[in-house]
Order: C-alpha cells, then structure tokens, then sequence
C-alpha cells in the first residue's frame, strides 16, 4: 500500500475543500487560518499539483482537489460511521467477567431477570477466575473473590466467601456419614486442600491426618457437583450457589457447620466509571437480588471483612 501524505494535511484538505473557505476550515479544526494554509501547502507540495485555485478574496477547488475531494470526504464518513457504530454497540452491551462458579451457577441462573427488566442492554458473561485486566478488555464488571483492595477499582462488597462438605444422597447413606469426624474415612474431592483442615477445625474434629493418596482436584465447583452428584465423593462447595439443588434433594448439606476461609466476593469496576448506565443498573440489580437471599446464610457472612 502506497505511504499516505500525514492523516492531519489530509483532514484540513478536506475540510478546507468541502467549506471552500481556509477561514472557516480553521474554526471548524480549532487551528489558524495560517496553520491551514500551511498544511494545505505542504500537501500541494507532497502531490506535486495545485489543490486549490486561489483568487482574490476566496478559493476553489483545483481539478485535482475536484478529484480528490469525494473519495477523501466519504473515507471520513466511513470511519466516523465506524466509530458510531462501535460507540453504540459499547454503550448497550454489558460485559461482565465472573468467577466460574459463581457466574456459572448463581448468576446465570438470575442474569435474565436483568435483561427483561433493561431489555435495552445486551449481556456477555465471561466465566473465568483470573483477575481481569480492565485496562486491556472491554470487560464493563466483574466479580471476584479477594479482600476487596484492587487500587484503581470501585469495589462493592457482596458476601463473604464460605464452604461446607456437600455430596449426592446416595453417597451420605451409603458410607453412613452422621458426624463430622465420618468425613475421615471417605472420599473427599482435593483431600490435601487446607480449606479441609479449616473447615474440621471448625467443626470441632481434633488433628487431622494427612491423606494418603493426592485424590481428584478439580478447577471449580461446577466440576466437583458434577463429580459428586455422579456418587463420587464428598466436596467443599458453597451452599449458597447450589440452592437450587440442596432443595431438589439432588445434593445434601450433611453438616451446618460453614468454614470462612477469610475472603469475599466483590463486584469491582474502573473508578472512573462510576456513574455509566449500564454498570450503575447491573449493580443495583446485583445488590437487589442478593438481597433475596440474605435469609440463606448466617448475619455475619453478610457484613464486610474488616
């Protein structure tokens, strides 16, 4: 592809060429009436012809600026046609980035509640438990799990982080599991996971041996229900994402102890966004719907780490 003369030379050409006016070019581009001139000149130059005709008191268009001016002008209007277009389409699409199990459970579950209610957005979850870099995505929000000091980032509290040993029906009769101390004996999906060790202590079981063998580790808790539901195992898993499943008897809670394993979740965005449309309803709606579920969990889980 040929070099291009300097895109600025090329923008006061055209505006110069469609007013036909150097002094009326000048105020439309915020520059002088010299500045103009002098990049029209130095276009001329470049080109090796005249551009304008220039008469006494005003100018016109040279053959060659004739030519030239049409294709210029509608270049200029094919990018600012694609630069409104991509505006737009930013403005109503919320983009929103979730820990895996958290979107992939409790919010997907509730993410058209918000689309009927703005129909005027569109929504793109992104599932993925790496933090986010705002800076280099067109990502609007996102949800994740942390002490909540993301400098650069509005953060609002949700919950906080908590787990529980969670598993199919079938699996707590069969190995007879009444008491927590029973978990020792079993199956347990990341046996060697310190949030075992936590969440024992805080159910009161003594030491706890370590496990002889590495056992399955799985990426999210959406791998491990699908794990445990196929009768294998016993996992730490969030009660409050899997609702819907504790109440359907497809998974059992055998134990009301929860383990805090001293983190939250938060919805975070760029500070100075606060206040755009569309991430200040999605947080509202957020805020709303887990407010549904505050009677779920114990008062403390819901107030923010210190």
């Amino acid at each position: 592809m040929a070099k291009l003369p300097p895109l600025a030379a090329i923008r006061t050409f055209e505006a110069a060429g469609r007013l036909e006016n150097f002094s009326r070019a000048a105020e439309e581009l915020g520059l002088t009436q010299a500045a103009v001139s002098y990049q029209i000149r130095q276009l001329e130059d470049r080109l090796g012809r005249a551009l304008f005709v220039r008469e006494k008191g005003r100018v016109r268009l040279s053959e060659t600026g004739q030519r030239l001016l049409p294709a210029i002008s509608n270049a200029f209007a094919s990018m600012g046609d694609a630069f409104a277009a991509l505006g737009s389409d930013e403005a109503d699409v919320l983009t929103i980035s979730a820990m895996t199990t958290f979107g992939g459970t409790w919010l997907s579950a509730r993410i058209g509640g918000f689309q009927l209610a703005y129909p005027d957005l569109a929504v793109r979850m992104l599932l993925n438990n790496e933090l986010v870099d705002f800076d280099a995505t067109n990502v609007d929000v996102a949800i994740r799990v942390g002490r909540g000091h993301w400098p650069g980032l509005r953060t609002d509290f949700l919950y906080r982080s908590h787990i529980t040993p969670i598993c199919a029906p079938a699996f707590l009769e069969v190995n007879r599991i009444e008491a927590p101390a029973d978990l020792l004996r079993v199956d347990r999906l990341a046996p060697n996971d310190p949030w075992w060790a936590g969440w024992f202590a805080a159910a009161g079981v003594g030491t706890v041996p370590p496990q002889q063998r590495r056992g399955i580790e799985l990426d999210s808790q959406l791998q491990e229900a699908s794990a445990v539901q196929g009768g294998y195992g016993i996992a730490l898993m969030t009660p409050l994402l899997w609702r819907a499943e504790l109440d359907a008897g497809r998974l059992v809670q055998p134990f009301d102890t929860l383990y805090q394993p001293g983190t939250a979740h938060y919805l975070v965005h760029r500070e100075n966004r606060v206040g755009v449309r569309k991430i200040e309803r999605f947080r509202e709606w957020l805020h709303a719907e887990m407010e549904k579920d505050r009677h779920l969990l114990p008062e403390p889980l819901w107030e923010p780490l210190p």
